[in-house]
């Protein structure tokens, strides 16, 4: 088949190569506008886009698909199939309506559980032991279409949002390859999905990745899990924002909720039920490191607290 992908960040890379790899004819990439990035607001192209230009494959970045230049350029490239990972802009029925076999979704979740922008996030906020991918084919509904297929992955654990989703980018490559081999031989159909069981997981905000400790430690530890890399969790100390890498729990005696103890080698802090213990932070205006050293570096002492209200002019 003909096969133009779209797609845009860093985890829809696995599915591009894939697809570029595939016997499938891949005669275009569509992705978002480049987009300013730095200290410098430098304009940045897309992760897919560098990717798609090694290969030597026209890219498309419209300013919405609804564009109607768009819709020329992407009728002229004559698609059977367009596969999607990540490509963060709604899909007109326009759009949609321009090729023959649809455009074929990667989602991060096992649908329908977790629709929407942040599935493995919300997964691992929740404590599911296990999630998955899915590919299905794009209506209007958020993540409603038909399924081609579906596959599975255990949590970790110690898994983060950035390694769970790193997993499943590689394996869910080669499930939209498998997708597209059966749409193109006919071998596979697509199933309604089941009206029970819909979730939802929207975009997780920076207010949303605010720590509270008065949650109990394993809901921080799933909190913290699920926001790392982005948008990263974050509490306050002395009024000003530090970034929560990985946490511990613990069974060591109970602290207050925010209330930090300071060991030699260790910093705990409070929880609703027993402490956990802080693996890397970010102070403001300092690089990631180790608990206990920045805990030397302020020359920290027991008994102070996270979470104290912020600084306001």
């Amino acid at each position: 088949m003909r096969v133009v992908f779209a797609g845009t960040p860093e985890v829809a890379v696995p599915a591009l190569e894939a697809v570029a790899a595939s016997r499938h004819e891949l005669v275009g990439v569509v992705t978002r506008p480049d987009a300013p990035s730095g200290r410098g607001r430098r304009l940045v192209a897309s992760p897919v886009t560098q990717r798609a230009e090694e290969l030597g494959v026209p890219v498309l970045k419209p300013e919405h698909p609804r564009d109607p230049d768009f819709q020329a350029a992407l009728a002229e490239l004559r698609p059977d199939a367009c596969p999607v990972v990540a490509y963060g802009a709604l899909l007109p029925q326009s759009a949609l309506d321009l090729v023959p076999h649809g455009w074929i979704n990667l989602h991060f979740s096992v649908l329908p559980s977790w629709r929407g922008a942040a599935p493995v996030q919300h997964s691992l906020w929740a404590g599911d032991e296990v999630t998955g991918a899915t590919t299905f084919r794009i209506v209007k509904a958020l993540d409603a279409g038909p399924v081609f297929g579906v596959m599975t992955e255990r949590i970790r654990p110690t898994d983060t949002a950035g390694d769970l989703l790193g997993r499943l980018a590689e394996g869910g490559a080669g499930l939209l390859v498998q997708t597209l081999d059966g749409i193109e031989d006919g071998s596979l159909e697509a199933r309604e999905q089941q009206a029970e069981g819909v979730s939802f997981a929207p975009k997780i905000t920076v207010d949303d990745a605010r720590v509270d400790w008065t949650h109990p430690a394993v809901a921080v530890d799933r909190q913290v899990r699920a926001c790392t890399p982005a948008p990263g969790a974050w509490s306050t100390f002395e009024g000003e924002r530090i970034k929560i890498g990985a946490v511990t729990p613990t069974d060591r005696p109970a602290l207050a909720p925010g209330v930090l103890e300071v060991t030699k080698n260790a910093v705990f802090v409070g929880t609703g039920t027993t402490p956990v213990e802080l693996g890397e932070v970010k102070a403001f205006g300092k690089k990631l490191m180790g608990a206990a050293d920045w805990a030397r570096g302020v020359r920290l002492e027991s008994g102070v607290r996270f979470g104290e209200p912020e600084q306001t002019a």
